[in-house]
């Protein structure tokens, strides 16, 4: 079969089947897609609450902690009253009307079936938190599995003791870092490995006490690149005062002129057999994929925090056990041949166009089921029933063009500037209301304000426990373009940790330092360059754009630069 051009039916722009995808669609039995990649992504992400969370009435009208909106037409659960037995979802059960499109039966089916608050499994004193499995004593984080005592953290598995950091793996004592993996004990850090009581270091890999490093491999005792005997490296940032908030934001800023000297490789990953897209690890024929770790044979895929994950396209987020996923999201721990759905973990297998199922199998448009098989539209079938009627609604589907696409974004529980395609395609008010979306405005807040950032303690050796018992006033006022709380506090469990480290405290909310940590990772998207290492002639899809400050080489050129 040779590749296919085919104009998007959503953007208008052109995009390219190749011979492997028509193979995956066969082997997976649906249709070739008619939304470019980018769109697909788009209209998966506006199906998820990435960090939000929000006070909402439950079905017992008692206000709770949800990723959904007051307004929003879904009803909820309290998670451990999800899970028990005190209800039955199959009560909700309709006929499937061939007289409908489906997209319109499941839409009131969604209004009536009961779904969880909060996506969460195996959690334990993690009532503030969501989209997580496996985690304990979890505060104001997300996207993560088998962490354990975090906080203010997004995206991480298999780590503890993590605050305020954003993509991290196999992980300890860290914060305020992106992208770092095996790390120990390292402080506001970009893109690093296998390293140890470091700060403000960026790609560095194998490194011990190290400060202000880049590019750096299997060193110690270096500050700004430059090597330190052990008591010189002692004596040297003791005399840098990183217990000083105000010494932290200087040193920061100082990193940052240093790093923007030094080349960075085209992708961030290692350990991968032909991958494109960025933040790859430990994987093999990863295509136009991001922050995959332990991939294999995968395309259009996003946000895999435990492998393995494999014989899958656009699939975003979860991963863990994995094979055969399709325009699903939030799917993962053992799911196999999933496609159209969402929230659903783990165990699953054979669904269709489902939301929140778990450790069921052979579910076609179905709600909130656990243990479940042969259901349509939550209604119980037999096994013959169920594979007789299947195909005829499938047929049906797609005389209306429904079959194949993923759930409309005019669907979706959540308004588009609560959803995660907000972060990674932002659109204005007008844009969202004239494609016939939701936008909610933030309501006026009023806070009693205790304490003014200025009036926090530069130091944290100042710092004792009464500063738990206020109400701080963030520094950016409400003022900048970042969700600002205006407010924050510093819970016991962050008190803790920072002294430990010996970290001064933040002047700014926790939604403000989640998006300065965004700053500090590439978006999602591919550009075509050229290396600028001067007299190399290689060309690469990378994620830098071609109007970005850093200089970019290809691998051979940057594995010769670094130390």
């Amino acid at each position: 079969m040779n590749s296919e051009v085919r104009q998007c039916q959503n953007c208008k722009q052109e995009f390219t089947i190749e011979p492997d995808d028509f193979a995956f669609y066969e082997k997976i039995k649906v249709p070739p897609p008619t939304w470019c990649p980018e769109c697909r992504l788009q209209r998966r992400y506006s199906w998820r609450n990435e960090w939000h969370l929000m006070r909402k009435k439950d079905v017992h009208d008692k206000e709770i902690f949800s990723l959904f909106h007051q307004d929003s037409p879904v009803k909820i659960m309290e998670v451990a009253e999800w899970y028990s037995d005190s209800w039955n979802p199959l009560q909700y059960g309709q006929d499937y009307d061939f007289s409908k499109p489906f997209f319109t039966q499941f839409k009131e089916l969604l209004s009536r079936v009961p779904i969880m608050s909060r996506s969460l499994t195996k959690a334990t004193n993690s009532d503030y938190s969501a989209n997580a499995n496996d985690v304990k004593d979890i505060y104001l984080s997300f996207g993560m599995s088998f962490v354990e005592n975090s906080a203010h953290s997004i995206w991480g598995g298999k780590s503890k003791d993590i605050f305020d950091c954003h993509l991290y793996n196999e992980s300890e004592l860290c914060y305020d870092c992106v992208n770092i993996n095996n790390c120990y004990r390292t402080l506001y850090s970009v893109d690093c490995e296998g390293c140890s009581e470091a700060m403000f270091c960026k790609n560095c890999i194998g490194c011990n006490n190290c400060f202000g490093c880049v590019n750096l491999k299997n060193k110690s005792y270096c500050i700004f690149n430059e090597p330190y005997t052990k008591d010189e490296y002692i004596k040297k940032i003791k005399e840098l005062g990183t217990t000083s908030k105000n010494s932290v934001e200087e040193l920061r800023k100082k990193s940052a002129e240093f790093w923007i000297k030094f080349p960075n490789k085209y992708i961030h990953g290692r350990h991968n057999v032909d991958a494109s897209g960025d933040y790859i690890y430990n994987s093999k024929n990863a295509k136009n994929c991001w922050r995959i770790i332990g991939g294999e044979n995968v395309k259009y895929c996003q946000n895999f925090t435990i492998e393995p994950a494999k014989d899958s396209y656009d699939h975003s987020n979860f991963g863990q056990e994995t094979e055969l996923i399709y325009e699903s999201l939030i799917v993962g721990a053992g799911a196999y041949n999933v496609a159209f759905s969402v929230y659903c973990y783990p165990s699953n297998s054979n669904l269709r166009y489902c939301i929140f199922c778990q450790n069921s199998s052979n579910l076609f448009g179905c709600i909130s089921l656990r243990n479940k098989q042969y259901c349509i539209l939550n209604k119980q079938y037999t096994k013959e029933e169920y594979e007789a009627l299947v195909p005829k609604i499938i047929e049906h589907m797609k005389s209306s063009g429904e079959y194949g696409e993923f759930f409309p974004m005019e669907m979706s529980p959540m308004a588009y500037n609560e959803s995660f395609a907000f972060e990674h395609f932002p659109l204005t008010k007008e844009e969202v209301e004239k494609k016939g979306l939701v936008w909610r405005d933030s309501k006026e807040k009023h806070f009693n304000i205790t304490m003014e950032s200025t009036d926090v303690p530069d130091d944290i050796k100042d710092v004792d426990e009464s500063i738990t018992k206020e109400i701080i006033k963030c520094s950016h006022n409400g003022e900048c373009n970042h969700e600002c709380a205006e407010v924050f506090r510093i819970t016991n469990q962050e008190l803790q940790f920072y002294k430990k480290l010996n970290i001064p405290l933040p002047r700014i909310c926790q939604n403000c330092r989640h998006y300065s940590r965004f700053a500090l990772r590439n978006p999602s998207k591919l550009w075509h360059r050229k290396c600028m290492k001067p007299g190399c002639n290689n060309e690469f899809e990378t994620s830098y754009a071609p109007d970005r400050p850093e200089i970019v080489y290809c691998e051979s050129c940057y594995n010769k630069e670094v130390a």
